[in-house]
């Protein structure tokens, strides 16, 4: 059986196309985007019907009387052409969707190729197996799968932006430039976002309110690193020539010896856990940054897609975690999948690192230039 689920016309165009003609009043969808109809008093629909180019109307020429199936009030006369059209092509949830394989298939086939009578796995139920795929592909999307997300955002006055929501771990942060290029920014240990800031008195006891809780107050720190110039912490220098002015020549030599984690002009960025943002130096407010984070891979039906090229590590890593976890099975063959999961899981790495020669060869043209002084 082939694998294809979506015709041509329905992959590229987002279309499907029927004649008319014998009475027939229903027409199926069989693309993998859902039809959704409109709402009474809305238009989110997703799609549009036509007929002989001309769009007829739902509720009136047709209905979406089930899961895909639209239904004409009067049958379309013999020779019409009807056509189901997707609207936004970013919606169409099918472009690429050949390099990766569902959770739920990657379940159904492990059901079927390593359990049953005759194989090493007897029985398991259907959650158990469900619980370690959705465990494996969360310990994948760390560093495995190609699970980085990506959000566009303006860094607001508050020089804070909210963590994503199926935020893990950050990957990169980096502002754009006037040329649309990326200017990484660094994480800084220079200053710290404090969890409490509690009030104190007079005495530096803290206070309470009625209720006995802390008072918390506005934490100083933050408000400090808000407002610093950061060039006299990078030393990065505004002026083009240190030589015809005396007060520029007090900073003459300023650059020898500075310490290289902080000699950079493209700003920092620290992660204030207690309000769950990003907090950004001054001097990138206003900026346009590019905010790059892995997820765990099931905070959406969309997320739950495993790379082909690392099927095989998810099945050899659902045997392993039922066979570890179960008593009487023979330590070998614990230590045999424990090692039959790790070459997977090598293998995947390594495939989906997508190492291109051509691309190695091109970096290294430049490494055999002679260096002149």
């Amino acid at each position: 059986m082939a694998l294809l689920t979506e015709t041509n016309e329905q992959y590229y165009a987002g279309q499907q196309a029927f004649v008319g003609g014998l009475g027939v009043v229903d027409f199926t969808w069989t693309g993998d985007t859902p039809l959704v109809g409109t709402v009474v008093g809305t238009s989110n629909a997703n799609f549009t019907v036509s007929v002989d180019n001309v769009d007829v109307s739902e509720g009136t020429d047709y209905t979406l009387s089930s899961v895909n199936n639209v239904q004409f009030a009067v049958a379309p006369i013999l020779g019409q052409v009807i056509v189901i059209q997707l609207h936004d092509p970013a919606l169409w949830n099918n472009y690429g969707s050949y390099t990766y394989i569902t959770l739920d298939d990657i379940i159904n086939n492990f059901l079927v190729a390593y359990v049953g009578a005759g194989k090493l796995i007897p029985s398991v139920k259907r959650t158990d197996v469900m619980f370690h795929a959705k465990r494996g592909l969360q310990e994948f999307s760390y560093d495995t799968l190609k699970s980085i997300k990506s959000q566009e955002l303006t860094i607001p006055p508050s020089l804070s932006v909210i963590i994503p929501q199926d935020y893990v771990n950050y990957v990169r942060l980096s502002w754009i430039d006037d040329s649309g290029v990326k200017r990484i920014i660094y994480p800084t240990t220079l200053t710290s976002n404090p969890y409490n800031v509690p009030a104190q008195d007079a005495v530096g006891i803290p206070t309470q309110d009625d209720l006995g809780a802390n008072l918390e107050g506005t934490s100083q720190t933050n408000e400090k690193w808000e407002t610093t110039n950061q060039t006299d912490i990078s030393g990065l220098a505004s002026y083009t020539n240190i030589y015809y002015r005396t007060w520029e020549k007090l900073a003459y030599g300023r650059r020898y010896g500075l310490i290289p984690e902080i000699s950079q002009g493209n700003g920092w960025f620290t992660i204030d856990e207690r309000e769950g943002k990003f907090s950004f130096s001054s001097n990138l407010a206003a900026k346009l940054i590019i905010l790059e984070y892995i997820s765990d891979g099931l905070s959406s039906d969309l997320d739950t897609k495993v790379p082909k090229m690392a099927e095989e590590a998810m099945y050899m890593h659902i045997a392993y975690s039922i066979l570890a976890g179960r008593a009487g099975i023979n330590e070998y063959i614990v230590q045999r999948y424990k090692k039959d999961r790790r070459a997977a899981l090598r293998n995947a790495k390594i495939r989906l690192s997508n190492i291109k020669l051509d691309e190695i060869i091109q970096v290294m043209r430049g490494k055999s230039k002679w260096i002149k002084h």
